[in-house]
């Protein structure tokens, strides 16, 4: 689940501050040294500049305090533009997003809770308007239809998996269970563009707030690997999961996703993968997290390999390296698999603390490199 604060109003349409999909976008015509500085202390939260022109903007993150961070770009109702969290003290980050003509605001959240320090943000209609590159809208466009093509495929899936709930079989329903979460899986790189979906499907008891109505995935697993059984409540979650993953369905033809969206979500899922996953926090009962780690790892590289033509004229170094660390982490997760041929991979309990540590340094490795993507595709 990519991390959401449900205190507030939830990333609700961050679409609608995204620049078109295709066509014409207005690209800003700031250089490096214009981008604007973010200071975030533990009770402050400076910014360089209270008004940018349209288009490409670039914050130039350093947290100076004791807690790590998150430095978000919001509409003032908090719906997202663009975020970047678990920013450590005395650490430095660049996060390029795309951004129209409105008002806005930059928010430091020490510890990543709360309603944070904020900053108003003008963005304004003086950027130059510029065709983008072609190739870029291509990749879009293709991203899309990969994202569609998950959603087609994860509902009967997720259909299957429901009706064994119902019919109270705990055990075709365990079989049936991580399965029916892959596609869901792979497009988390651009899932705050389907609205409010995720914490409906995907939220975590961990994440569950007082007074929050828990549904999804993992209220099933809870029920079927730790109190082995199934009730009425289980049955109604059940088909609320089926009611919300049509939803998000539908919305995959209409959301917006531009190449920084999808380069930042990429990088935002490894850093998931790498303080949730690889932790086993994120299937507590049913310890199939590996196989949520390897379908998180294929959307993001989808992400990058459709990036990558731009990208690799632009920074060919940068390039080649992520070529090198997809390749190291997935050579290493598919030594856990089963079956070569499918997606069995050994319950996570037996991964040893060792070998997490070594899944570990490998997603660190890729997410550093991938975190510089975003600017390599719009130089």
């Amino acid at each position: 689940m990519r991390a959401v604060r449900l205190s507030v109003v939830t990333a609700v349409a961050t679409a609608a501050a995204l620049t078109a999909v295709t066509g014409c976008t207005e690209k800003s015509t700031a250089k490096d040294g214009d981008a604007i500085q973010v200071t975030a202390a533990d009770s402050k939260c400076t910014t360089s500049s209270k008004s940018v022109p349209a288009g490409q903007v670039t914050l130039k993150i350093e947290n100076t305090g004791s807690k790590a961070t998150e430095v978000e770009i919001l509409f003032p109702d908090d719906r997202i533009v663009s975020e970047k969290e678990n920013i450590g003290p005395g650490t430095k980050y660049t996060l390029t997003a795309e951004v129209k003509a409105g008002a806005y605001e930059i928010a430091c959240r020490p510890g990543m809770k709360g309603h944070g320090v904020r900053q108003k943000l003008t963005v304004t209609g003086g950027g130059k308007v510029a065709k983008r590159d072609p190739r870029l809208d291509k990749a879009v466009a293709a991203y899309r239809e990969y994202a569609q093509e998950q959603a087609d495929e994860t509902l009967p899936k997720v259909e299957a998996f429901v009706k064994s709930v119902k019919a109270g079989d705990l055990e075709a329903a365990k079989k049936a269970y991580a399965t029916s979460r892959i596609g869901w899986e792979r497009t988390e790189p651009v899932a705050e563009s389907f609205g409010t979906i995720d914490p409906k499907v995907d939220l975590r008891e961990a994440d569950v707030e007082a007074g929050q109505k828990w549904t999804g995935w993992h209220v099933l697993e809870k029920a079927l690997w730790k109190d082995k059984k199934l009730g009425a409540e289980q049955k109604a979650i059940g088909d609320q999961l089926v009611s919300d993953l049509k939803n998000w369905q539908e919305r995959v033809g209409k959301a917006e996703i531009t190449p920084t969206s999808m380069a930042n979500g990429a990088k935002e899922l490894l850093d998931e993968v790498a303080t949730g996953k690889v932790t086993g926090e994120e299937e507590t009962f049913s310890h199939t997290d590996l196989v949520d780690f390897k379908a998180n790892v294929e959307g993001a590289q989808k992400a990058y390999d459709l990036l990558k033509p731009v990208a690799q004229e632009n920074d060919k170094a940068l390039t080649t390296e992520l070529d090198k660390q997809f390749t190291t982490l997935n050579t290493l997760l598919d030594k856990y698999r089963t079956d070569k041929t499918s997606y069995d991979f050994v319950s996570y309990d037996k991964v040893t603390k060792e070998q997490r540590k070594e899944l570990s340094d490998a997603v660190n490795a890729l997410a550093e490199p991938l975190s510089k993507l975003a600017a390599a595709v719009v130089k």
